[in-house]
């Protein structure tokens, strides 16, 4: 029965939880059985570098496939239609970047982070690029962690209705506390393990509820379109362009400055930087990369029919009066269905994919301030490797605690904002750094701080100025009114600003290390032996 407060009842909501504490134990007992055996950090920070391009590419796939892509894109396309399309389509693309552009470059330079790939390329200003380095990493892992975190509760909140404060509390916690085991204890090779069997269950679950829809309207493409359209209340409109991001020249703006946030972050997000590590040569990266493209690109292509699915048997105006996000489409779909046992099977897939990415954030932020922050500004290069796996381990705890502070602060926010600000700092601070560092003779290591640091400044600031924050009654704070900046997100003016800053930086101060990037430039061409 689909109820106003969300879209199980007890039976679903005991299986979901069920299935979700044997997916935990079994992963849990695995990654125990996988972590690192020795004290050494390359293999806590890279795991097992003989895997196969497509358990690597599973892998891959299974850190960027958050919530968001499983409940949110879904939502977007049950409540906007093509506009919901066109958003996945820039989701596949994304990963197009990422083989062309920096892939295998920083797979030939890098060792273990991306402060390594820096230090290499800026060796008499490395410190203080790793310091501001580590800083906007734990900032985008930090965004991304909580984003997840308050989608957990925003997932309980489907079937209890508004959870009390204990129950919020409980969840977080809950939820928190296996990601730090994942993370502390496991390393990469347990958030390998559980990053591998995240993405089979998605593609499977996605795969079988597609079919099922599929199946509904007779394997008649049209027919779905045309139902989801009747059940739209907006008739063919519902097909066309312009119903969330046509209606204005702002609302044009803010979907391709969204969309070049997602598309230019994702290839500079701390966690999927360290999988484009890990592979043990560049061949087995590219393989595994591509693999990585066509599993996103089935499931974003799933999505899309599920959204639709959901309109056409659902309807558009009840899921808007469950979930005004949309966030509970794919479950009333399943509701609708397959009854309470397909609604807690994808229920349970969802808070799957929430430890998941969960697990590879804080992995990446506790490598970045224990090989980076500590290991080479604190220590300055001399800390034993039991020292540096110590620390990281220490870190996955403390971040794992703040991301835990930090949802159950702010779980009223809206989880996609979260997120979608995490890549535009990414696209903003990160890439431009990146960009330059691989392909630029003249960066500096004043350039390199300056993109940095203002990259970082410049989205938040638009952030706090935006609709996003105030103004609106979908704002953080409705009930004020001190947004200036129009879009939601900063993308669009953020990432130039960050290359500006770069290229600002380097021309008027610093160090031009031009007999560093020879030695670096014939490095990423040709790789170097990181066995």
């Amino acid at each position: 029965m689909v109820t106003a407060a969300g879209v199980g009842d007890r039976f679903s909501l005991q299986l979901t939880f069920l299935l979700f504490l044997a997916v935990v134990v079994v992963t849990l007992f695995t990654a125990l059985l996988t972590a690192p055996q020795r004290d050494e950090i390359g293999e806590f920070y890279l795991g097992n570098r003989t895997m196969s391009p497509l358990r690597n590419g599973l892998a891959m796939c299974g850190d960027y496939i958050s919530a968001a892509t499983l409940l949110g894109s879904t939502g977007l396309v049950a409540l906007n239609g093509y506009d919901g399309l066109l958003y996945l389509g820039g989701t596949a693309v994304a990963w197009m970047t990422v083989l062309l552009l920096i892939a295998e470059p920083l797979h030939n330079a890098g060792r273990f982070t991306l402060g390594d790939t820096l230090a290499l390329r800026l060796p008499h200003g490395r410190r203080p690029v790793r310091l501001a380095l580590a800083i906007c990493t734990l900032a985008v892992t930090t965004l991304y962690l909580v984003a997840q975190l308050v989608g957990s509760v925003a997932l309980l909140t489907q079937f209890t209705g508004e959870p009390s404060a204990l129950t919020r509390t409980l969840c977080v916690v809950v939820i928190g506390t296996v990601v730090i085991v994942y993370a502390a204890i496991g390393g990469m090779p347990g958030a390998t393990f559980i990053q591998v069997v995240k993405a089979v269950m998605v593609i499977s679950g996605v795969t079988v509820t597609a079919v099922m829809v599929l199946h509904h309207y007779d394997w008649n493409v049209d027919a779905l379109l045309g139902a989801a359209a009747d059940h739209s209340g907006l008739g063919t409109r519902f097909l066309e362009p312009g119903l969330r991001y046509g209606g204005s020249t702002t609302s044009k703006l803010d979907f391709f400055s969204l969309e070049l946030a997602i598309v230019l972050g994702l290839a500079a997000l701390p966690h999927v930087m360290m999988r484009l590590l890990a592979p043990r040569s560049a061949k087995v990266l590219r393989s595994s990369v591509v693999w990585a493209i066509g599993l996103v690109g089935l499931v974003c292509l799933l999505a899309g029919v599920l959204g639709l699915g959901a309109t056409a048997v659902v309807g558009r105006e009840t899921i808007a009066g469950t979930d005004r996000k949309g966030d509970a489409a794919v479950l009333l779909l399943a509701h609708a269905l397959g009854g309470g046992v397909l609604t807690a099977l994808l229920s349970c897939l969802a808070f799957v994919t929430l430890l998941a990415v969960a697990s590879g954030l804080t992995l990446a932020a506790a490598s970045s301030l224990a090989h980076d922050l500590y290991g080479e500004v604190v220590r300055k290069g001399r800390a034993k490797e039991t020292e540096e796996l110590l620390v990281a381990r220490l870190a996955a705890v403390v971040i794992g605690v703040l991301g835990m502070l930090l949802a159950l602060v702010s779980w009223g926010a809206n989880t996609a904002t979260l997120a979608f600000l995490a890549f535009a700092i990414a696209a903003s601070a990160i890439l431009p750094t990146l960009v330059y560092t691989l392909f630029w003779r003249r960066l500096t290591a004043t350039g390199a701080q300056l993109s940095i640091y203002g990259g970082l400044l410049c989205s938040v600031l638009l952030v706090v100025f935006s609709p996003v924050v105030s103004s609106t009654p979908a704002s953080l704070y409705p009930h004020a009114d001190f947004a200036w900046f129009p879009l939601q997100n900063p993308g669009i003016v953020s990432i130039p600003v960050g290359f500006l800053l770069g290229w600002l930086g380097s021309l008027l101060g610093g160090r031009q290390e031009t007999e560093a990037y020879d030695e670096f430039e014939v490095r990423t061409l040709v790789g170097a032996d990181q066995s």
